[in-house]
């Protein structure tokens, strides 16, 4: 199915996001957490890209197959080019075509200090090129940033690139975690002044720990906005206080966006079905 399709019908399309188990557990692992999230029948799981961009490891498609296959529910293969050549690009291509993957959220990746980046492909936006020009049959996702690409000079910069996405192929944008949902108006009221006409989906992350939560937004520039933080601060030594909290914070986001018409939630699930199924029994009314 193609991904696009879904935002034609004028209803709030709800999707989620889980990751390959760690670099030496198996893949199996991460199939008690997709049983979790089946009986929510969400429109498409996307699943990131594993072993640090390590071009071999097949868990991402394998993953992705399992949700196509097993549970009927399209799938989403993450996929960035920071650290594949063109010829990795060329195996991993041939790879999505031999597991009937059809969907593809393309990412440049983060660069590591450890993994000198490869040079074929510098930007997401290349990336997209190339896929579109080999695998034309392939529907392209992209990243977009509510609160600007850390990397990204200024917010004009963010949104001409985030346009350059979309004339290259792109069809369909997620957004990066936000937990103040005003930053996301003005991001999408930028986004149709630059006449932007792909549908956006609202990244929603609920928050399960303050350490955590702190040490995600330190690497992708979101902003904690006060509200939040005073949660954080007051129950950040009570585990099942603290995901109570964040839980309902997070319908509450996602409340509110549906009330503004966004075209989309896409739940940072963590790989805690258990917390999904919370969320979406909250808000699956009014999707």
């Amino acid at each position: 199915m193609n991904i696009r399709e879904l935002f034609n019908n004028g209803r709030t399309v709800f999707s989620m996001e889980v990751f390959p188990p760690k670099k030496h557990d198996p893949v199996s692992e991460i199939f008690s957490t997709l049983n979790g999230l089946a009986g929510l029948d969400p429109d498409f799981i996307s699943c990131t890209y594993g072993a640090g961009g390590n071009p071999a490891d097949t868990s991402t498609i394998d993953i992705c197959r399992e949700i196509s296959e097993k549970f009927g529910t399209p799938a989403v293969a993450h996929f960035t080019c920071v650290n594949n050549s063109r010829t990795d690009i060329d195996t991993a291509v041939e790879n999505f075509r031999a597991a009937g993957i059809s969907n593809v959220l393309a990412l440049r990746g983060d660069i590591s200090d450890k993994t000198p980046p490869k040079d074929d492909f510098r930007y997401a936006s290349e990336l997209i090129t190339y896929l579109k020009q080999k695998a034309p049959y392939i529907t392209i996702s992209a990243a977009c940033y509510p609160e600007t690409h850390p990397d990204s000079p200024s917010v004009v910069s963010d949104i001409l690139h985030m346009k350059e996405k979309e004339e290259c192929g792109a069809e369909h944008f997620i957004s990066q975690l936000f937990f103040n949902n005003e930053d996301f108006y003005t991001f999408r009221e930028k986004t149709l002044i630059a006449g932007i006409k792909s549908p956006i989906e609202a990244g929603i992350m609920p928050v399960t720990s303050k350490a955590g939560i702190l040490r995600m937004v330190s690497m992708c520039g979101a902003s904690i906005p006060k509200k939040l933080s005073r949660i954080l601060n007051r129950y950040e030594n009570d585990e099942l206080a603290l995901r109570d909290a964040c839980i309902a914070y997070a319908i509450d986001q996602i409340n509110d966006l549906i009330a503004n018409d966004v075209d989309g939630i896409h739940l940072y699930t963590m790989n805690k079905p258990e917390i999904a199924q919370r969320v979406y029994s909250a808000v699956k009314n009014l999707l």
